[in-house]
């Protein structure tokens, strides 16, 4: 009996057709953890660029927006699940679309693994403050990378729901906090102090820019469920502008409340004086101490939402990988009755168990030591891909003259380049914002993202020469080829040829 055979049993192959635009979005914004994004580094945000903060926020999601316009131009042309790489293949070439593979690996599975540390960070400190009990963070952490293997291994269904569920309950949270605020009038009455001109260009705006940035950390991921979309060439899209913009919004808006919760004049003040407990301070003042608690125990539940997320980007990444041959096919192993990645998902979490206790042996702290250290290359390499991401839709277009969007895609390319450029200079300027140090390790740190890039061209170099028709397949995502087949990334042969939709 052959793979051909229509009495062969089916390969077990991600479930198609179970995420809707709800669904895609629960997983993206989840990624971004908006309350541990506002809780966590909007005071810092604060503190550097003063009341002008919210306009950095919504000034990252309008160049985040553009950028959407030029990425969701490629995706009726690009029938692929690899997202960032199979775009940048189709434009750049097949050199460039395995370099930024890798580089995704690299990005999404650092973020994954260094929020660990915040994720113990702020379980460590709840279970302190609210509970009196103390566990050392290393032990939180393999806790924690147990709990998202668990759910990851259930399936993408499992993970979506509980997302759900989460992402509204961390976003309530946030959203009392700030209605709160607004219904009594913050502390000297409301303005749009933040929003002025000389706000928006002051000392120290272009320093946040980077925060500002990091807070959409996954958006871009809508592309990679492809696989597993209703009607993809509608929901990708829609979701990916939902995502952007509900962030933008939301992250502006509670911004400005929180500067308004104290006033213009002395935001920054109380940024200086409390740089971690200043939510806490705020909710506590304006809505109560329960408030309080139950933002400690939903900023634990937010990190552990974003863990799920990123481990589902890593995971899919893989498998197109593997499916591809660029990867041993090993990692492309779907399991039977819950349709996971579970081979890849094992590997992942294995890599973090290791580099969590690497820390620890080392003594470093959580906070400072595995998220800042470990996520610092995993934010830069995002915005490296999304410019060469823009810079592939641009080229893309100008070749396919007859293509549909031609020239909305290859204007808004053109400006998400010079404008993600821009942020990324800034980014990597002040990169001691991020890593809290101004120590030569920043620079070794950096250096991760064009090392993981050269490695990518040689790499692909040497299939070009001894594996020319796993070469022939960089791009596709697992859409097609006998390889795919394999790794179970499709159910029968016309999708496996790119001529069905999912």
């Amino acid at each position: 009996m052959t793979a051909t055979d229509p009495a062969a049993p089916a390969a077990p192959h991600l479930r198609r057709n179970v995420l809707g635009t709800g669904g895609i979005v629960f997983l993206v914004v989840a990624a971004a953890a908006p309350l541990t994004a506002m809780a966590g580094v909007a005071p810092l945000a604060i503190l550097v660029g003063g009341v002008g903060a919210p306009g950095g926020y919504l000034g990252a999601g309008l160049v985040l927006v553009i950028f959407a316009i030029a990425f969701t131009s490629m995706t009726r042309h690009v029938d692929a699940a690899g997202a960032f790489y199979a775009y940048i293949a189709r434009g750049l070439g097949k050199p460039a679309g395995l370099a930024a593979a890798l580089l995704a690996l690299m990005s999404y599975a650092t973020l994954q693994i260094g929020v660990y540390g915040l994720l113990a960070s702020q379980t460590q400190a709840t279970l302190d403050d609210v509970f009196h009990v103390h566990l050392p963070w290393p032990v939180i952490a393999v806790i924690g990378i147990a709990v998202v293997t668990v759910i990851c291994w259930y399936g993408i269904e499992i993970g979506a729901r509980l997302l759900g569920v989460l992402l509204v309950a961390e976003s309530l949270i946030l959203l009392v906090m700030a209605i709160a605020i607004v219904t009594q009038g913050g502390a000297s009455g409301l303005d749009l102090a933040s929003f002025k001109p000389s706000a928006l260009t002051g000392p120290g705006m272009a320093a946040i820019l980077g925060l500002c940035f990091a807070a959409f950390m996954g958006f871009e991921s809508t592309a990679i469920y492809r696989s597993e979309a209703r009607d993809p060439e509608r929901t990708v899209p829609r979701a990916t502008y939902i995502a952007v913009g509900f962030m933008a919004v939301f992250y502006s808006f509670i911004a400005w409340t929180v500067v308004e919760a104290f006033g213009a004049d002395k935001v920054q003040g109380a940024a200086a004086a409390d740089l971690p407990g200043m939510f806490f301070t705020i909710i506590t003042t304006y809505v109560g101490a329960w408030a309080a608690t139950l933002m400690h125990l939903l900023i634990i539940t937010s990190v552990v939402a974003s863990q799920i997320a990123f481990h589902n980007a890593v995971t899919r990444y893989a498998l197109a990988l593997s499916a591809e041959g660029a990867l041993p096919a090993a990692l492309g192993r779907i399991h039977p009755r819950y349709s996971s990645p579970t081979t890849a998902g094992l590997v992942q979490s294995v890599l973090a168990v290791i580099v969590v206790v690497a820390f620890a042996v080392a003594g470093a702290d959580p906070f400072t030591g595995l998220l800042v250290w470990v996520n610092t290359p995993g934010v830069v390499g995002i915005l490296v891909l999304q410019i060469l991401t823009a810079v592939a839709v641009v080229v893309f277009f100008v070749r396919g003259r007859s293509l549909d969007r031609r020239m909305v895609a290859i204007v808004a390319g053109v400006v998400a380049a010079i404008l993600l450029s821009v942020g990324t200079y800034l980014l990597t300027k002040n990169i001691d914002l991020l890593t809290g140090t101004k120590s030569t390790w920043n620079w070794v740190v950096l250096g991760l993202v064009p090392a993981v890039l050269a490695a990518g061209f040689g790499f692909a170099e040497w299939m070009r020469r001894h594996r020319p028709e796993a070469f022939a397949a960089i791009g596709q995502g697992g859409a097609s080829g006998s390889a795919a087949e394999a790794a179970g990334l499709v159910q029968d042969p016309t999708i496996a040829t790119g001529t069905a939709r999912a």
